[in-house]
């Protein structure tokens, strides 16, 4: 088996591997405790690394694939909503935010599709990847959710950390580019097939 190219190349695997920790973390996210919640982070933060990796590997090893380019954004889709959507019920983030996000990715998708079948590339955005960066950072912060005061092993109250405020706080940056990265995508868009 060749391990740099392929559909079983090992950025397709890395891939493959971040769609099954979607169903770890909606489980783990079924239990409300703070053991649990440590364990969805800690799986999320692992599956979220693979992200930036797998990618770097396909380019480097001239790897890229079809099935690649088609996993990679639905791992990214699957993982983030499937989280967003979990922690809903738990109180940690709004149900009108997460609309907002799951339209966003929902209307933009389809629009992409549209520019592909035009055989248009409409360049992506840097704001879509900061959207991305605070999206994963918010979302390990409300999955941890509980006031944390650890520090290298030692209970100190001094290092009192709120997790789910500091969730919260790369969560509504993280929708505020959402909202900004959809609105540019739209922008180029209708600017690009205004003239056909």
């Amino acid at each position: 088996m060749n391990w740099r190219r392929g559909v079983l190349g090992l950025p397709n695997l890395l891939t493959m591997a971040r769609i099954a920790a979607v169903p770890v973390i909606v489980v783990l996210l079924l239990d409300d405790s703070r053991s649990a919640g440590i364990w969805a982070a800690a799986v999320f933060g692992l599956a979220a690394a693979t992200d930036a990796f797998d990618g770097w590997l396909a380019r480097r090893w001239q790897a890229e694939t079809v099935l690649g380019k088609f996993l990679d954004p639905l791992a990214d889709k699957l993982i983030v909503m499937g989280s967003l959507i979990m922690l809903i019920p738990l109180g940690r983030v709004p149900a009108w935010a997460v609309f907002v996000i799951i339209a966003r990715e929902t209307v933009i998708t389809g629009l992409r599709s549209i520019a592909s079948s035009e055989g248009i590339v409409i360049a992506a955005s840097p704001l879509g990847k900061y959207k991305t960066i605070f999206q994963m950072t918010a979302l390990v912060g409300l999955m941890l959710h509980y006031d944390f005061y650890w520090f290298f092993g030692l209970r100190w109250e001094i290092f009192h950390v709120d997790m789910q405020f500091c969730g919260l706080f790369y969560f509504y940056l993280a929708l505020v580019f959402t909202v900004w990265s959809g609105v540019d995508y739209l922008t180029k868009f209708f600017r690009l097939f205004a003239g056909k």
